[in-house]
């Protein structure tokens, strides 16, 4: 070829025209189904194939393998795999309403099961299918040729049902994916018949006879609203839930399981729950005992044993949270509407099906009309020969052959060449007397069958009860109750964690930097209680007894707070470090953890105080702090640009909140002048600083009656309570502590009890200062040595907040504490 022939065309041209094509292809003749029959290619020429072969329901089965080759042969030149797994499809009962193919043999499993091999199944077509190709051979619907120009098949069947909403279809094309579920065929019909008789008739009175998809595999459909749009936009989400029931026996408690989702696994689901029951036994799953697959011939059932004691409901739940005993089924209904793909509607796949369905009766109505047209005529001749038998037959005799004889009848009676034809190949007996008034009733009987057939094609009433007639015996022959039971709202699947865990008293530990654990009494019990495993640098936060099913409450330096349940905190040894915060939330490098408490529920009467390093403020109820998702850290305070979170106390309503400044500055606020204020808000003036002062430590007060104040050499100071005035809020407050240039001292800590308390302090290990044995002070004094530790810190004694409903009376006496046992 010489270079002038040549073409040449950028590569993204001839990629994307090529693209067009193949596009065009598996769009239209390949993945998604056609409107009227419900059908993909490869489905239609399959049933389109066992029919012309004659392999009918009532006929004897026949090799699949045969079925197969008749489709690759003539109609669909593709791979063998393909044609038989569409086949094996259309014959499964868990994926089709109503199956097209009646096979005999191993045709898989709802376990995902391979069907046996072509060579060893049979087939036929299902009874249900003929109504998809009746009337095929009266000229009512378009015959195309093949792909070798041999032989012609049909490019729609006549479906004499919506065959797209009672199976379904599922398919991916290039840019295109459909997936529509199968519906009720009795709820079906009734609404095509509304639809026919009703064209105005609006979604609501569609979705009064259609109350949702109806799965082959049954199971719960919920979600009202999803429903709505899967019928009234043709795309919607809906959650399909397995049904299930709790029985209880003298020994165990039982969930059985008779109806998974639609196109589920079993077998996966069986095996997802044995894994659970193992790998997830610390997280709720631990009650399960055993669960067995006993599904048989009469149907499925999968039981799961749980303990006597155990809450069956919360761990079915859990099952349903983790496994695909419960899944979202997204509907997007595709068609192939006019040769072009189309998201449907419900109530838009009737009216084409009955568009279609209309034009499929008025051709057959023409087809049959001709057929009896012609043979009215022929009947005509026949009455007419009788009458000049002997004439006729003379004429025969006289003639050479059998066109002869035909052409000369014609000429000499006047015989069309129907009729001609029709009398020169009639038996002699049949023009017995007899005979001829059979002939005379079969014209009659003609003539009024024309008759119906004119009003049919002619009169829209007429045909629309023909429609009807049809619908109405389909409706009849395969009237099928509905299998999913439809439920308006989605079940909010809560499940009771505390009560899927065994509780015991276990240790805790929280350090600033932000590593826990949780120790087992034996194993803390078996330790040196006064030495506490930290990186150097760390200090401890938190140390005390808990329970598994308390929730750990923690603030952080950035003003956000996060919970964690107990019993999830990784178990360690006591002389261990822990893991880290980041193992449970994520807890940026810079930030510090600054108190925190333990509670059971956050239902209670108490608030959280917040305090700023700028000297703000903020109370806030436990209550607001819940959350639902407890993987991140939530906002406590608004902080200001610079500003870090320095303290955060449980107090009642009715206490007071003592703030100290690293110069010295101290302020006593009554929090019943604080408004209460919701968890991302900023907060208020507490304190009014002096230039280059901050706020360093805080305390709330109930009942104390002293007030021990640190500096950040070590060094103590007692107050009396009644010594420090009340203050308004946003005031400068009073010095506490003497002031000496020379040498002065910075306030580091604060803590408020009696004289029976003891102080916690730790450097390399735990000790106690009895607060008795710091010296009481005037509010002018500076500070004093109280104990022989160097380089410690106070570790303040663990929050336990009440379970107690938020009363009308705010004063409530304080819950004691517990201590750690040192």
């Amino acid at each position: 070829m010489s270079h002038d022939a040549l073409i040449k065309l950028p590569i993204e041209d001839i990629v994307g025209e090529r693209f067009g094509r193949y596009s065009k292809y598996i769009i239209q003749d390949r993945a998604l189904p056609d409107v009227r029959d419900g059908l993909k290619p490869v489905q239609r020429r399959i049933l389109y194939a066992m029919y012309n072969d004659r392999n009918h329901f009532d006929k004897p089965y026949r090799k699949s393998a045969k079925t197969v080759g008749l489709v690759i042969g003539n109609y669909h030149p593709h791979g063998d795999s393909s044609v038989y797994d569409a086949m094996v499809r259309m014959s499964q009962d868990w994926k089709y309403n109503k199956p097209l193919i009646d096979m005999q043999g191993n045709n898989g499993s709802v376990d995902d099961d391979p069907a046996a091999a072509m060579r060893y199944t049979e087939a036929r077509l299902s009874h249900l299918s003929h109504r998809l190709l009746d009337n095929i051979d009266e000229d009512v619907v378009p015959f195309v040729l093949n792909f070798d120009d041999t032989d012609s098949e049909p490019s729609v069947l006549p479906a004499r049902y919506p065959n797209l909403l009672i199976n379904g279809a599922t398919g991916i094309a290039a840019g295109y994916a459909t997936n529509i579920p199968p519906f009720n065929i009795t709820e079906v019909m009734d609404a095509t018949i509304h639809r026919l008789y009703n064209p105005e008739c609006s979604d609501d009175d569609i979705l009064d006879i259609i109350q949702g998809p109806d799965f082959p595999t049954g199971a719960v459909v919920q979600g009202k609203e999803g429903i709505r749009d899967i019928i009234t936009k043709g795309r919607g989400r809906v959650v399909v839930k397995a049904r299930a029931e709790i029985v209880e026996n003298k020994s165990l408690k039982q969930i059985v399981i008779t109806e998974l989702p639609y196109e589920v696994i079993k077998s996966n689901v069986v095996k997802k729950i044995d894994e659970l029951r193992f790998t997830k036994a610390n997280e709720g799953f631990g009650d399960v005992m055993d669960v067995r697959d006993e599904s048989d011939r009469n149907g499925l059932r999968i039981v799961i044993d749980c303990k006597r004691d155990a809450d069956a409901q919360s761990i079915l739940n859990l099952f349903y949270k983790h496994t695909e005993l419960q899944v979202y089924y997204n509907a997007n209904m595709v068609a192939i509407v006019d040769r072009r793909p189309q998201v449907c509607s419900v109530m838009q796949v009737l009216d084409a099906y009955l568009e279609f369905r209309r034009e499929v009766v008025l051709a057959r109505s023409e087809y049959r009309k001709a057929q009896k047209e012609k043979r009215i005529h022929i009947i005509e001749g026949l009455m007419k020969a009788t009458s000049i038998l002997d004439e006729i037959i003379a004429v025969i005799r006289q003639s050479n052959n059998r066109a002869d004889s035909r052409d000369n009848i014609m000429k000499e009676f006047g015989f069309t060449h129907e009729q001609a034809s029709a009398i020169v190949d009639l038996q002699l007996y049949r023009l017995s007397s007899t005979d001829i008034f059979a002939l005379r009733d079969e014209f009659a009987k003609l003539a009024n069958e024309i008759e119906e057939l004119n009003l049919v094609l002619t009169n829209n009433d007429m045909l629309n009860a023909m429609l009807v007639k049809e619908f109405n015996e389909i409706k009849k022959d395969f009237e099928t109750p509905r299998r999913s039971s439809i439920e308006d709202e989605i079940s909010d699947l809560e499940v009771d964690h505390l009560s899927l865990i065994s509780n015991e008293q276990v240790m805790l530990t929280l350090s600033r930097d932000g590593y826990l654990k949780r120790t087992s009494l034996r194993s803390y019990g078996s330790s040196q209680k006064d030495i506490l495993a930290l990186k150097e640098d760390d200090v401890p936060i938190f140390v005390g007894e808990v329970e598994t099913i308390d929730n750990l409450v923690f603030t952080t330096t950035k003003g956000r707070y996060g919970i964690i349940l107990v019993h999830d905190i990784e178990e360690a040894r006591w002389r261990d470090i822990g893991s880290h915060m980041n193992q449970y939330l994520k807890f940026d490098p810079d930030e510090r953890v600054v108190s925190a408490f333990t509670l059971k529920t956050f239902k209670t009467h108490m608030v959280l105080v917040t305090t700023t390093a700028s000297g703000m403020i903020k109370k806030t109820f436990i209550e607001d702090l819940e959350v639902k998702r407890t993987n991140k850290l939530y906002d406590v305070m608004k902080l200001a640009k610079g500003d870090t979170l320095v303290g955060a106390h449980i107090a009642h309503e009715s206490d007071h909140l003592l703030m100290f400044t690293r110069n010295g500055q101290g302020i006593r606020i009554e929090l019943d002048d604080v408004a209460p204020l919701g968890v991302k808000a900023k907060g208020i003036i507490g304190i009014k600083l002096k230039t280059g002062d901050t706020v360093s430590c805080s305390v709330t007060h109930h009942n104390e009656s002293d007030v021990v104040i640190m500096s950040e050499r070590g060094q103590f100071k007692r107050i009396k309570e009644g010594d420090l005035p009340i203050n308004n809020r946003a005031t400068q407050g009073n010095l506490v502590v003497k002031v000496v240039k020379s040498n002065p001292h910075y306030i580091e800590d604060v803590l408020v009890g009696g004289i029976q308390d003891d102080i916690m302090l730790y450097n390399d290990h735990f000790s106690t200062l009895a607060v008795k044995d710091v010296a009481i002070m005037s509010l002018d004094a500076t500070f004093s040595t109280a104990t022989t530790e160097t380089d410690f810190v106070i570790v303040h004694q663990p929050v336990y907040v009440p379970v107690v409903a938020k009363p009308s009376v705010k004063s409530e006496p304080h819950d004691t504490p517990m201590k750690l046992d040192i």
